[in-house]
């Protein structure tokens, strides 16, 4: 179990036990009871927004131990204009990737899903609607939205994706169950290229990325904007990036593998990471 997965167990302990101590006390202390369901509430408000810690769910953010090549991650998508053309810089570069699809979106370009699926990149569903207020959802909302998306992507590849991207990041306790049910498994990001607001620029998302580049990194971009036909920042970028990972000889990986390997906990992995093709 995670750190923060105990740290929460422990601390919902504690105010239970403040609660029933505040209530057994004489006279009743009502004022240590307001501050442990406080300080309570506020720790699993952290846990909601601040999804990476892994407090409500194992989340990937980097790869394991030993790990090599980078992950790109793509999100928002498919696109039927620049969906192929990230994948065409793909294949340039002989780099896998996983794209995190919108559900609805998949519904109306399943020969998109199945095309990303046929050139060697990963799947995952990032929701059917990308609700932006998922987290607040009850556990029947959230568990109606995740069936259409899983069975968007399964009625065009066959396959059930087994990654999940919470829509704008927070995850919450409903959620969780739901993920736990469905066995899909969480994927966040170390570096994030904040290419799909309205107004990104590549060269910025340039400077935001490559720094950032290593063995085990997951890179966050969209291949798709949210809303629309606007062309993400990271379409542009992208050829840059690409070109950045190979010069640095870290090659490429595909997020996928990095799970089945057990996550933070595994032991060193061989070299995995594909070279640029000639």
């Amino acid at each position: 179990m995670r750190i923060a997965q105990a740290t929460l167990g422990l601390a919902t302990v504690a105010a239970l036990a403040a609660l029933g101590w505040s209530a057994l006390a004489d006279p009743p202390r009502p004022g240590a009871a307001l501050l442990a369901a406080s300080l309570w509430t506020a720790l699993c408000t952290a846990g909601v927004v601040f999804f990476r810690a892994g407090m409500l769910a194992d989340v990937l953010c980097r790869g394991p131990a030993g790990a090599r090549g980078v992950a790109l991650t793509f999100d928002d998508g498919p696109d039927p204009e620049h969906t192929p053309r990230v994948l065409d810089l793909l294949d340039r570069f002989g780099a896998r990737a996983a794209f995190f699809v919108i559900g609805r979106k998949a519904e109306q370009h399943p020969e998109l899903v199945r095309a990303i699926a046929r050139r060697g990149h990963a799947l995952g569903i990032h929701g059917y609607a990308h609700d932006r207020l998922m987290s607040l959802r009850w556990p029947g909302a959230v568990r109606r939205d995740l069936e259409r998306a899983l069975g968007a992507v399964q009625g065009a590849t066959g396959e059930r994706p087994r990654m999940f991207r919470p829509p704008v990041g927070p995850l919450s306790q409903s959620m969780a169950r739901v993920l736990r049910r469905f066995g899909l498994r969480v994927v966040g990001w170390s570096v994030r290229g904040l290419d799909g607001r309205r107004g990104a620029r590549p060269e910025r998302v340039v400077r935001r990325v490559v720094p950032r580049l290593r063995h085990g990194a997951i890179v966050l971009l969209h291949d798709a904007a949210e809303y629309g036909d606007r062309e993400p920042a990271g379409v542009q970028a992208l050829p840059e990036i690409l070109a950045a990972v190979a010069r640095a000889g870290l090659g490429f990986a595909r997020v996928d593998q990095w799970l089945e390997v057990g996550g933070a906990d595994a032991q060193r992995l061989p070299e995995t990471g594909l070279k640029r093709s000639e």
